[in-house]
């Protein structure tokens, strides 16, 4: 199936969206189970006893939760504070919290203690940036020099009056959650849901498919099955496995029937460029460990190139820390969504 077509479902009692893009899933989310605090629900919690050694203190959160923050210059025990939650804890953990917070929505970001206005790169059109900029000053007129604001690249399909609401919309609760620093732990700002995300998040499709069944319809449930599974087919019967320990990801490639001298560059090449989108669907993260298929040592530096172009394309904080003695590539991505097995459990 040709185009792109966003699907709105629900799994048992929780939402879910799909993107599927030429009929191949690019991207999904799902609401989390409750015990799972998401990334972007801001609290206010109270600063807690710093941690030598580690860099940081805990925050006490509501209800018995709590926070680990790294910034901690000017606080002292006791001190009620704002914090966001940034990244995905084990169970039982202290879930990584910043004080940089973020009010994000598909048009706008506001960015409290961080002022300028600042517009996407990918908007390049000179006219369109002028007028954007206008746009922006005067909904952040009287905003004083605390709150900044980024103007997101699907503001390239907006207009001026939609682009402006949304700036007004973030922009006041900015100002009523910094208004509200004062108190005991609370929740402010709960993480926005999966059809948000959706919403917020990914480019307009061709279709738009918000009914009951369009998981079954248009082959969620499909793919959803085959990310369940460890094993990834690759091209000219190729494939790696994907297995996730307590410690690490380890991927396996192997090149399949496939004896020609170049079988090996080819699976790794292959398996590489499609190991972001296996990463990012399937919620793996943390340390990654790569046993890439036997290949010519000189082809060491392609290898490189693709898996440094292939992780960038994802635009997720990847850090690619290279070969090890024993020839494996290692490369640890930040820990931002739930594992998909958890959440289909």
């Amino acid at each position: 199936m040709k185009g792109s077509t966003i699907a709105l479902d629900q799994i048992g009692t929780r939402q879910a969206a799909a993107q599927m893009v030429d009929g191949v899933l690019e991207d999904f989310t799902i609401d989390p189970p409750d015990w799972v605090i998401p990334p972007e629900t801001l609290f206010r919690g109270k600063f807690g006893r710093p941690v030598k050694g580690m860099g940081g203190a805990f925050v006490d959160l509501p209800d018995g939760q709590s926070g680990f923050l790294r910034q901690t210059k000017g606080l002292r025990p006791g001190d009620p504070i704002l914090v966001q939650v940034t990244g995905l804890a084990e169970a039982g953990k202290a879930v990584p919290v910043t004080t940089r917070l973020l009010f994000k929505s598909r048009y706008a970001i506001v960015t409290p203690d961080a002022p300028g206005l600042n517009i996407s790169r990918q908007i390049d059109d000179g006219a369109l940036r002028a007028d954007l900029d206008a746009l922006a000053r005067d909904c952040m007129d009287g905003a004083g020099e605390s709150l900044g604001l980024i103007l997101r690249s699907a503001c390239l399909e907006a207009d001026e009056a939609t682009i402006a609401d949304d700036i007004l919309q973030m922009r006041s609760l900015a100002e009523h959650v910094l208004a509200d620093a004062a108190g005991k732990p609370e929740l402010l700002v709960a993480a926005p849901g999966a059809h948000e995300l959706a919403w917020r998040d990914w480019a307009a499709a061709d279709t738009l498919d918000d009914s009951l069944g369009s998981f079954a319809r248009h082959g969620v449930d499909d793919a959803l099955y085959k990310l369940t599974r460890a094993e990834v087919g690759l091209s000219h019967g190729a494939s790696m496995v994907i297995e996730p320990t307590r410690a690490l990801v380890a991927v396996d490639i192997n090149t399949g029937p496939d004896t020609s001298p170049a079988a090996g560059l080819k699976a790794n090449i292959a398996a590489i460029r499609a190991l972001p989108r296996q990463l990012r669907l399937r919620g793996l993260g943390g340390q990654v460990v790569i046993d890439l298929a036997p290949y010519p040592k000189r082809e060491k530096q392609v290898l490189e190139q693709v898996l440094g172009a292939a992780f960038k394309r994802d635009g997720r904080d990847t850090v690619l820390a290279g070969f090890t003695p024993l020839g494996n590539f290692e490369l640890t991505r930040k820990r931002d969504r739930v594992a998909l097995s958890v959440l289909l459990s």
